[in-house]
């Protein structure tokens, strides 16, 4: 049969015939256009219903792929490190056990009262008075401010300011004030701090 024969007999055929009830007496190529059209439909809904849905997953896997490749190349390169990461490690605790070892302790703060003391008289300073503050609680360490007073020349201060700076134990100073008295020397004040390691109370 050819496509003419086809189209003559879909022109002929009575268009109020076309029901479902008599689709087995349809012109061939009716029958074919409605097969096409229902095969359309269906993979439309079968890419719609399912095929896109795949894709969504496939993209997730995808977004997943990279970011475990990411992962497995970070966790590649620490374990590739790791003796390095714990040479570091090592020296980092040897260096804080270094530090907390500047740190004094409740037992150690007399000694360095003396220290300072010492280090005033040895400056040409006449010290008036040292006297322990308060304490002041931080995150990880305990401030122990000492007052301190003194009289002497400006470059006695500054020979007591490296003397403190050259202690074994960590001392800053903070907060001073300078004054000419009657007899050309300065009268000062000023705050020195000592720290204790809060894990150690």
């Amino acid at each position: 049969m050819t496509i003419n024969n086809l189209v003559a007999e879909l022109q002929s055929f009575d268009k109020e015939k076309y029901t479902l009830d008599t689709i087995g007496v349809w012109p061939a190529l009716a029958k074919l256009g409605l097969l096409v059209s229902l095969l359309v439909v269906a993979l439309g809904l079968g890419y719609w219903f399912k095929i896109k849905e795949m894709y969504v997953v496939k993209d997730r896997a995808v977004a997943s792929e990279q970011k475990l490749k990411k992962d497995f190349e970070q966790k590649a390169f620490e374990a590739k490190n790791l003796p390095a990461y714990r040479e570091q490690m090592k020296e980092i605790d040897i260096s804080f056990g270094a530090l907390l070892a500047q740190l004094p302790e409740d037992t150690e703060v007399p000694g360095l009262l003396e220290d300072i003391t010492e280090i005033g008289l040895g400056s040409s300073l006449n010290i008036s008075s040292i006297a322990l503050q308060p304490e002041r609680a931080s995150e990880f360490y305990i401030e122990l401010p000492i007052k301190i007073s003194a009289t002497g020349t400006y470059h006695d201060f500054g020979a007591f300011v490296s003397g403190v700076s050259g202690l074994p134990r960590i001392v800053t100073l903070h907060n001073y004030s300078l004054k000419r008295d009657k007899g050309g020397l300065l009268d000062f004040s000023i705050e020195a701090k000592t720290y204790r390691y809060k894990g150690e109370q």
